[in-house]
């Protein structure tokens, strides 16, 4: 028996038009998963879905909002008329905003509240919603796994970025939360787990880290002097964990959040 045999899973992924979630989707069509892609608009989702294809036929998405209930109840129903199952439900979208952060010459009482909301409603609402209506129809089945994005900043207080370590702290504690709900009500078939990336250059944070010339930023540099394996995270090195966390390998694993960091969360700084 192949513990790690991803070929009739049917896997759901929000945020997969993005860096790190194209790259997961990416992966697990390599290794034969079905793969659908939900997104908010239109074109970029159709744009991934034509890459992918690529790879495999088995991928396809449906637009919709993550912090729109009627919207992913709609897109569930129509997976399982196609599907008949949802096996893994990945919550990959997530993002930040200015006014949310604290910038170089500011303090906390500049941050702009209306925009942490916004922050935390994407980040947090926007894998809650999903593993609540997607959970369901897995809890039907009494099988089924949920896999969250934490962060590092949800367990160190990371400068500027106040809102993005609000929500992903919060990730960390419903991971734990939904983990336990799922295994006494439903049993051992439902898993919640997280996986909580280091430092990974993507297109939101490329301009906080790097310079133009390519060169880091001081934020980019203290990084790096924080980071053990000095150096950044690549794309593809999440995919690991998350092909372990949706497969028979991981069965009895649940209410974990996994770092992937480079060393960084275990790291004092002397």
């Amino acid at each position: 028996m192949n513990l790690f045999n991803l070929e009739h899973k049917t896997i759901v992924l929000t945020g997969g038009c993005g860096v790190l979630g194209g790259e997961i989707a990416k992966y697990l069509l390599e290794n034969n998963a079905s793969v659908i892609l939900l997104h908010y608009k239109e074109k970029p989702l159709l744009a991934a879905i034509d890459s992918l294809k690529k790879i495999s036929k088995k991928v396809e998405g449906y637009v919709c909002n993550v912090v729109e209930e009627k919207s992913l109840q709609s897109a569930a129903e129509k997976i399982m008329e196609t599907y008949g199952k949802i096996d893994a439900l990945i919550n990959a979208a997530g993002g930040n905003k200015p006014g949310a952060t604290v910038g170089p010459n500011e303090s906390v009482f500049d941050v702009d509240v209306a925009q942490f909301k916004q922050v935390i409603d994407l980040n947090l609402f926007g894998s809650i919603i999903p593993s609540l209506i997607f959970g369901e129809k897995m809890a039907k089945h009494k099988q089924g796994i949920i896999i969250n994005i934490s962060s590092m900043a949800s367990d160190r207080a990371i400068t500027r970025v106040m809102g993005y370590s609000a929500s992903k702290a919060a990730i960390d504690n419903f991971t734990k939360w939904m983990a336990v709900e799922l295994a006494q009500k439903y049993g051992d078939g439902m898993r919640v787990n997280a996986i909580a990336p280091g430092f990974f250059i993507g297109n939101q944070n490329r301009a906080l880290l790097t310079n133009e010339d390519g060169s880091y930023t001081d934020r980019g540099n203290t990084i790096i002097q924080n980071t053990p394996m000095n150096r950044f995270g690549n794309t593809d090195e999440l995919n690991g964990a998350i092909h372990y966390l949706c497969s028979d390998a991981s069965k009895f694993v649940t209410g974990i959040v996994i770092p992937i960091d480079g060393g960084f969360s275990a790291f004092s700084g002397v």
